[in-house]
């Protein structure tokens, strides 16, 4: 859901019968509304609104995570029938996205919290952890599938039956093949079959999925008399608080391209030059709508046609926690 919330994906995956990751209210909300059975939504949030939490329990959706005491305390007092998930810290700086900068339990402490469950006879029903939105390093996986391990045997003397570990996301396109092939192989080595594995490759389904177009809403000259160069600040209809959100919390660098018809500008069919006397090649630098200088698109680019108002450009692998999160 926090990847991509659009509708259309949503209901392409569940009528394939994928389960859902949501972290907040509207987002099992949205899910719910598909026909989706609460059973197959885990409520991945370890800090949750109590309102959020209650609606959860009214709706039935039992699988949902935690990573602190006062989180059980919590859950005891508004859904003792939750099935819970410790998530566990990892080591995610290898990742674009940091994860467990926020969320996550220490080794130190899992024994204690898996204890505490047990004395307010809460059902903790599995593990979950993420490497990190975005991760790059498959030796991430094997160690959060040993720290999993490790969790599940202390479950095990404390009496309670796990049945399921999440491995959670940070699945790329890119080293999709040497990340899965590390965590396979980890998962065949700790875990027996019998182990349920779910897992969140939420950017993996859906950053190719999508090409997004953007319109020239306003252009500037910035002309340097020092150097004697010309350069342009373009203003586009999108920027970082909408659909360009991964910039900031991926730090991705979306590639601006042209958006043509054939040969021609799609807005007024000029020709490269456009008819100014420029030279082949200009260099641009692209910003969102908004009056906050952070909403910068791209710092530096070139084109050889001259781009002017009016004028579309599109950027391309735009699914993956792109469009306006939900959470």
């Amino acid at each position: 859901m926090k990847c991509n919330p659009d509708p259309q994906v949503l209901r392409l995956l569940a009528n394939l019968g994928t389960g859902f990751d949501c972290a907040s209210k509207a987002e099992i909300e949205q899910v719910l509304a598909m026909g989706v059975d609460p059973s197959r939504i885990i409520y991945a949030q370890p800090c949750k609104t109590k309102s959020h939490l209650r609606y959860a329990a009214k709706q039935g959706v039992k699988q949902m995570t935690f990573d602190n005491a006062d989180e059980l305390y919590k859950t005891k007092e508004l859904f003792p029938d939750a099935q819970l998930y410790l998530r566990i810290l990892t080591d995610d700086s290898a990742s674009l996205c940091r994860l467990s900068l926020k969320f996550g339990a220490s080794l130190d402490s899992t024994w204690e919290l898996l204890e505490l469950a047990k004395k307010l006879n809460l059902d903790v029903v599995g593990v979950a952890f993420h490497v990190g939105s975005g991760a790059s390093d498959p030796e991430a996986f094997l160690k959060a599938v040993q720290d999993a391990r490790l969790v599940f045997d202390q479950g095990a003397k404390l009496g309670f039956k796990m049945h399921t570990l999440d491995v959670g996301g940070g699945f790329c396109d890119e080293t999709f093949d040497q990340m899965a092939a590390v965590l396979s192989n980890a998962l065949d080595v700790y875990f027996p079959p019998s182990v349920r594995v779910i897992a969140e490759p939420g950017r993996y389904y859906v950053s190719n999925a999508f090409t997004l177009a953007c319109h020239v809403i306003a252009r500037r000259t910035v002309t340097d008399p020092t150097l004697g160069t010309t350069s342009y600040m373009l203003y586009l209809n999108d920027g970082v608080y909408g659909n360009f959100s991964s910039i900031i919390f991926d730090h991705q660098n979306p590639v601006p391209r042209i958006l043509t018809c054939g040969d021609k500008f799609l807005y007024n069919a000029r020709k490269p030059g456009g008819g100014y006397d420029t030279p082949n090649v200009m260099e641009y630098s692209i910003w969102g709508p908004t009056c906050d200088g952070i909403d910068c698109v791209s710092q530096s680019c070139t084109f050889a046609d001259v781009i002017d108002i009016g004028d579309w450009l599109y950027f391309e692998n735009m699914g993956g926690k792109c469009l306006a999160c939900t959470c």
